[in-house]
């Protein structure tokens, strides 16, 4: 595994350098389209659409507020008529995937990166990333945040503020830090 690159390795889902040459450019590259994009008039919309289709990895139609910002951005993967409200932040060290008609409220953060428990490797600057994604119909609310590795099911409902460390299955709403199951039946009248 020594030959592979580091973003080969950050694909597979091994302890990656981030600090590695390659890495550093793909996040500069991010980050200054996320800077391009933030800084338009609103009324520049499609221009700014534009920027960040051609930063993701696949989107249909969507709308981002500014101020948005990714890592890398070629990791991150839409559904059709997804809306994220301002302040989103999407560390995309690994795919994150969202389904169809998914809303994030302000300020929601959603991170696949990870640093490793062994201080030593942490001192390296080693990292590893678990993918994330999220089912169709959910719902994101305010402050959420979605940590490494989980799974939230269609029509799921996160609660404003939460700290997600664990799936969620379809049609339940969590809440709380770390989030707890509240309700069982989203999509019941």
């Amino acid at each position: 595994m020594n030959d592979l690159s580091e973003k080969q390795k950050l694909t597979a889902g091994l302890e990656y350098f981030p600090s590695n040459k390659e890495m550093q450019a793909q996040r500069m590259h991010a980050k200054t389209q996320c800077h391009l994009f933030n800084q338009l008039a609103p009324k520049d919309f499609k221009q700014g659409m534009k920027l960040l289709k051609g930063l993701f990895g696949d989107c249909h139609n969507f709308w981002i507020e500014p101020h948005f910002y990714c890592d890398y951005g070629f990791n991150i993967h839409l559904g059709k008529n997804f809306y994220a409200n301002h302040g989103v932040v999407i560390l995309d060290a690994a795919p994150v995937t969202i389904g169809d008609d998914v809303l994030l409220a302000p300020g929601v953060l959603i991170s696949t990166a990870s640093h490793p428990k062994d201080p030593q490797k942490r001192k390296k600057g080693l990292e590893t990333a678990h993918p994330i994604s999220i089912g169709d119909g959910a719902w994101i609310g305010m402050g959420a945040k979605i940590l490494p590795g989980v799974k939230i099911g269609n029509n799921a409902i996160i609660g404003a503020g939460a700290v997600v460390t664990k799936d969620v299955a379809e049609n339940t709403t969590v809440a709380g830090v770390p989030a707890i199951v509240i309700d069982q039946n989203n999509n019941k009248p």
